[in-house]
Protein backbone atom coordinates (compact mmCIF):
# COMPACT_ATOMS: atom_id res chain seq x y z
CA UNK A 1 0.00 0.00 0.00
CA UNK A 2 0.78 3.45 -0.92
CA UNK A 3 1.34 6.54 1.86
CA UNK A 4 0.56 9.87 0.80
CA UNK A 5 2.74 12.43 2.20
CA UNK A 6 -0.07 13.90 4.37
CA UNK A 7 1.73 13.80 7.83
CA UNK A 8 -1.35 13.85 9.59
CA UNK A 9 -1.49 14.73 14.14
CA UNK A 10 -2.52 11.91 16.62
CA UNK A 11 -4.24 13.50 19.12
CA UNK A 12 -4.60 11.53 22.65
CA UNK A 13 -8.58 12.04 23.68
CA UNK A 14 -7.55 11.70 27.90
CA UNK A 15 -8.61 12.48 31.03
CA UNK A 16 -7.81 10.54 34.14
CA UNK A 17 -11.05 11.09 35.79
CA UNK A 18 -13.93 8.62 33.82
CA UNK A 19 -17.28 9.90 33.15
CA UNK A 20 -16.00 12.73 31.85
CA UNK A 21 -17.19 12.46 28.14
CA UNK A 22 -14.02 10.84 26.75
CA UNK A 23 -15.21 8.02 24.33
CA UNK A 24 -18.48 10.62 23.46
CA UNK A 25 -16.04 13.11 22.31
CA UNK A 26 -13.37 10.58 20.91
CA UNK A 27 -16.37 9.07 18.63
CA UNK A 28 -17.85 12.48 17.56
CA UNK A 29 -14.93 14.41 17.04
CA UNK A 30 -13.61 11.53 14.93
CA UNK A 31 -16.80 11.22 13.02
CA UNK A 32 -16.72 15.37 12.57
CA UNK A 33 -13.46 15.68 11.15
CA UNK A 34 -14.49 12.56 8.51
CA UNK A 35 -17.67 14.74 7.62
CA UNK A 36 -15.42 17.61 6.62
CA UNK A 37 -13.65 15.44 4.42
CA UNK A 38 -10.53 14.55 6.60
CA UNK A 39 -9.02 10.99 6.06
CA UNK A 40 -9.76 9.40 10.50
CA UNK A 41 -8.33 6.80 12.59
CA UNK A 42 -9.09 6.33 15.47
CA UNK A 43 -7.54 3.82 17.79
CA UNK A 44 -9.38 2.28 20.63
CA UNK A 45 -7.51 1.17 23.64
CA UNK A 46 -9.86 1.38 26.21
CA UNK A 47 -10.47 -2.43 26.76
CA UNK A 48 -14.01 -1.76 27.78
CA UNK A 49 -14.34 -1.42 23.50
CA UNK A 50 -17.02 1.84 24.22
CA UNK A 51 -15.19 3.73 20.99
CA UNK A 52 -15.76 0.12 19.04
CA UNK A 53 -19.18 -0.53 20.16
CA UNK A 54 -20.17 3.38 19.61
CA UNK A 55 -18.96 2.60 15.73
CA UNK A 56 -20.90 -0.31 15.33
CA UNK A 57 -18.20 -2.56 15.29
CA UNK A 58 -19.46 -5.89 17.10
CA UNK A 59 -17.43 -8.35 19.02
CA UNK A 60 -17.00 -10.57 16.63
CA UNK A 61 -15.75 -8.62 13.99
CA UNK A 62 -12.58 -7.61 16.29
CA UNK A 63 -10.51 -10.16 15.40
CA UNK A 64 -6.91 -8.22 15.28
CA UNK A 65 -7.18 -5.13 16.77
CA UNK A 66 -5.32 -2.63 19.53
CA UNK A 67 -4.35 -5.67 21.57
CA UNK A 68 -2.68 -7.30 18.73
CA UNK A 69 -0.90 -3.96 17.83
CA UNK A 70 0.66 -3.47 21.13
CA UNK A 71 2.18 -7.13 21.34
CA UNK A 72 4.34 -8.74 18.30
CA UNK A 73 2.16 -8.44 15.25
CA UNK A 74 3.92 -5.52 13.26
CA UNK A 75 1.07 -5.44 10.29
CA UNK A 76 -1.03 -2.58 11.99
CA UNK A 77 -2.71 -2.55 8.56
CA UNK A 78 -4.90 -5.81 9.64
CA UNK A 79 -5.64 -4.18 12.48
CA UNK A 80 -7.84 -1.06 10.55
CA UNK A 81 -10.96 -1.59 10.13
CA UNK A 82 -13.51 0.32 7.77
CA UNK A 83 -16.51 1.93 9.79
CA UNK A 84 -19.86 2.78 8.51
CA UNK A 85 -18.42 6.45 8.36
CA UNK A 86 -17.13 7.17 5.03
CA UNK A 87 -13.47 8.60 5.38
CA UNK A 88 -13.22 7.14 9.46
CA UNK A 89 -11.38 4.14 10.48
CA UNK A 90 -11.12 2.10 13.64
CA UNK A 91 -8.63 0.04 15.18
CA UNK A 92 -10.51 -1.57 17.78
CA UNK A 93 -10.65 -2.96 21.44
CA UNK A 94 -11.35 -6.42 22.86
CA UNK A 95 -11.66 -7.63 26.52
CA UNK A 96 -7.95 -8.79 25.70
CA UNK A 97 -6.35 -5.66 26.19
CA UNK A 98 -6.75 -5.80 30.04
CA UNK A 99 -4.26 -8.11 29.72
CA UNK A 100 -1.73 -5.84 28.38
CA UNK A 101 0.10 -4.34 31.35
CA UNK A 102 0.59 -7.71 32.82
CA UNK A 103 1.87 -9.49 29.54
CA UNK A 104 4.68 -6.36 28.73
CA UNK A 105 5.57 -5.94 32.28
CA UNK A 106 8.97 -6.93 31.90
CA UNK A 107 9.18 -6.07 27.89
CA UNK A 108 11.72 -3.13 27.45
CA UNK A 109 9.89 -1.05 25.15
CA UNK A 110 6.27 -1.35 26.48
CA UNK A 111 6.00 2.26 27.00
CA UNK A 112 7.00 2.96 23.08
CA UNK A 113 4.75 -0.08 21.46
CA UNK A 114 2.44 1.97 19.85
CA UNK A 115 5.04 4.94 19.11
CA UNK A 116 6.27 2.28 16.08
CA UNK A 117 3.76 2.79 14.10
CA UNK A 118 3.33 6.84 14.16
CA UNK A 119 5.26 7.84 11.16
CA UNK A 120 3.21 5.21 8.77
CA UNK A 121 -0.37 6.23 10.45
CA UNK A 122 0.44 10.31 10.33
CA UNK A 123 1.59 9.75 6.46
CA UNK A 124 -2.03 7.99 5.75
CA UNK A 125 -4.62 9.68 7.91
CA UNK A 126 -5.11 13.90 8.53
CA UNK A 127 -6.32 12.89 12.32
CA UNK A 128 -4.94 10.07 14.59
CA UNK A 129 -7.32 10.00 18.03
CA UNK A 130 -6.65 7.78 20.69
CA UNK A 131 -9.72 7.07 22.91
CA UNK A 132 -7.58 6.05 26.48
CA UNK A 133 -8.72 4.65 29.36
CA UNK A 134 -9.58 6.65 32.39
CA UNK A 135 -6.08 6.37 34.12
CA UNK A 136 -2.52 6.82 33.79
CA UNK A 137 -1.04 2.68 33.38
CA UNK A 138 0.70 1.43 30.67
CA UNK A 139 -2.23 2.05 28.04
CA UNK A 140 -2.31 5.41 28.57
CA UNK A 141 1.32 6.23 28.92
CA UNK A 142 1.65 4.61 25.04
CA UNK A 143 -1.02 6.70 23.77
CA UNK A 144 0.98 9.93 25.53
CA UNK A 145 4.32 8.77 24.11
CA UNK A 146 2.75 8.63 20.15
CA UNK A 147 0.68 11.53 20.53
CA UNK A 148 1.82 15.19 19.38
CA UNK A 149 -0.99 16.76 21.85
CA UNK A 150 -4.01 15.75 23.72
CA UNK A 151 -7.29 16.87 23.60
CA UNK A 152 -8.90 16.92 27.57
CA UNK A 153 -12.92 16.62 28.20
CA UNK A 154 -13.21 17.96 31.41
CA UNK A 155 -17.04 17.62 32.58
CA UNK A 156 -18.83 20.85 34.14
CA UNK A 157 -19.55 19.62 37.41
CA UNK A 158 -18.22 20.14 40.89
CA UNK A 159 -15.72 17.40 41.06
CA UNK A 160 -13.64 18.92 37.84
CA UNK A 161 -12.92 21.61 40.18
CA UNK A 162 -11.11 19.39 42.16
CA UNK A 163 -9.05 17.69 39.41
CA UNK A 164 -7.58 20.68 37.76
CA UNK A 165 -4.26 21.17 39.83
CA UNK A 166 -3.81 17.20 39.64
CA UNK A 167 -4.13 17.81 35.80
CA UNK A 168 -2.07 20.30 35.24
CA UNK A 169 0.82 18.01 37.20
CA UNK A 170 -0.20 14.89 35.01
CA UNK A 171 0.60 17.04 32.08
CA UNK A 172 3.89 18.41 33.37
CA UNK A 173 5.36 15.02 34.19
CA UNK A 174 4.27 13.98 30.96
CA UNK A 175 6.43 16.21 29.20
CA UNK A 176 9.30 15.74 31.49
CA UNK A 177 9.66 12.10 31.61
CA UNK A 178 7.63 10.67 28.21
CA UNK A 179 7.10 12.75 25.68
CA UNK A 180 8.34 16.77 25.62
CA UNK A 181 6.76 17.62 22.43
CA UNK A 182 3.44 16.65 23.80
CA UNK A 183 1.29 19.47 24.09
CA UNK A 184 -2.36 20.65 24.96
CA UNK A 185 -4.53 20.83 21.48
CA UNK A 186 -7.31 21.86 23.67
CA UNK A 187 -9.53 21.62 26.79
CA UNK A 188 -13.06 20.66 26.17
CA UNK A 189 -15.78 21.40 28.30
CA UNK A 190 -18.09 19.01 28.61
CA UNK A 191 -22.08 17.84 29.99
CA UNK A 192 -22.66 22.04 30.31
CA UNK A 193 -25.81 22.41 32.01
CA UNK A 194 -26.34 26.58 31.60
CA UNK A 195 -29.39 26.35 33.98
CA UNK A 196 -27.11 24.87 36.28
CA UNK A 197 -24.84 27.48 38.17
CA UNK A 198 -22.30 24.95 38.85
CA UNK A 199 -21.68 24.23 35.36
CA UNK A 200 -21.16 28.47 34.79
CA UNK A 201 -18.40 27.89 37.86
CA UNK A 202 -16.58 25.29 36.25
CA UNK A 203 -16.36 27.22 33.00
CA UNK A 204 -15.21 30.16 34.86
CA UNK A 205 -12.54 28.16 37.08
CA UNK A 206 -10.87 26.16 33.86
CA UNK A 207 -10.30 28.87 31.82
CA UNK A 208 -8.63 30.55 35.17
CA UNK A 209 -6.48 27.60 34.77
CA UNK A 210 -6.20 26.71 31.35
CA UNK A 211 -6.29 30.14 29.64
CA UNK A 212 -6.52 30.26 25.91
CA UNK A 213 -6.10 26.55 26.12
CA UNK A 214 -10.09 26.22 26.67
CA UNK A 215 -11.80 25.24 23.63
CA UNK A 216 -14.42 27.47 22.60
CA UNK A 217 -17.12 25.18 21.91
CA UNK A 218 -18.61 23.53 24.99
CA UNK A 219 -20.98 20.59 24.59
CA UNK A 220 -23.79 20.47 26.50
CA UNK A 221 -25.37 17.92 28.35
CA UNK A 222 -27.83 16.67 25.68
CA UNK A 223 -29.60 13.24 25.99
CA UNK A 224 -29.16 12.10 22.28
CA UNK A 225 -25.50 11.95 22.60
CA UNK A 226 -26.17 9.46 25.75
CA UNK A 227 -28.41 7.77 23.34
CA UNK A 228 -26.25 7.21 19.99
CA UNK A 229 -24.08 4.41 21.59
CA UNK A 230 -26.36 2.16 22.06
CA UNK A 231 -27.59 2.34 18.46
CA UNK A 232 -24.07 2.23 17.34
CA UNK A 233 -23.63 4.93 16.32
CA UNK A 234 -22.27 8.60 16.75
CA UNK A 235 -24.31 11.11 17.81
CA UNK A 236 -24.09 13.18 14.16
CA UNK A 237 -25.61 9.87 12.38
CA UNK A 238 -28.19 9.47 15.32
CA UNK A 239 -29.37 12.82 15.49
CA UNK A 240 -27.56 15.64 13.68
CA UNK A 241 -30.13 18.46 14.58
CA UNK A 242 -28.94 18.13 18.48
CA UNK A 243 -27.38 20.22 19.88
CA UNK A 244 -24.70 18.06 21.40
CA UNK A 245 -24.24 16.98 17.83
CA UNK A 246 -23.73 20.60 16.50
CA UNK A 247 -21.99 21.11 18.94
CA UNK A 248 -19.35 18.54 17.83
CA UNK A 249 -19.06 19.56 14.24
CA UNK A 250 -18.16 23.23 16.23
CA UNK A 251 -15.78 21.55 17.48
CA UNK A 252 -14.03 20.14 14.57
CA UNK A 253 -14.07 23.21 12.71
CA UNK A 254 -12.78 25.23 15.56
CA UNK A 255 -9.92 22.38 16.07
CA UNK A 256 -9.04 22.77 11.95
CA UNK A 257 -8.88 26.94 12.37
CA UNK A 258 -6.20 26.48 15.56
CA UNK A 259 -4.33 24.49 13.72
CA UNK A 260 -4.24 26.05 10.39
CA UNK A 261 -3.75 29.23 12.92
CA UNK A 262 -1.16 27.40 14.29
CA UNK A 263 -2.15 28.55 18.12
CA UNK A 264 -0.68 25.66 19.47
Amino acid sequence: MSFSNKKGKIIAVTNQKGGVGKTTTAINIATSMAAIKKSVLLIDLDPQGNASTGLGVEDKHRKIGAYEILGDNNNIEEAIQETIIPGLKIIPATVDLSGVEIELVDVEDRMNRLQRYSSILKNKYDFIFIDCPPSLGLLTINALTAADSLLIPVQCEFFALEGLSHLKKTITRIKEKLNKKIYIEGILLTMYDKRNRISLEVKEEVIKYFGKDVLKTIIPRNVRLAEAPSHGLPAILYDINAPGSQAYISLAKEMIVRITKGEN
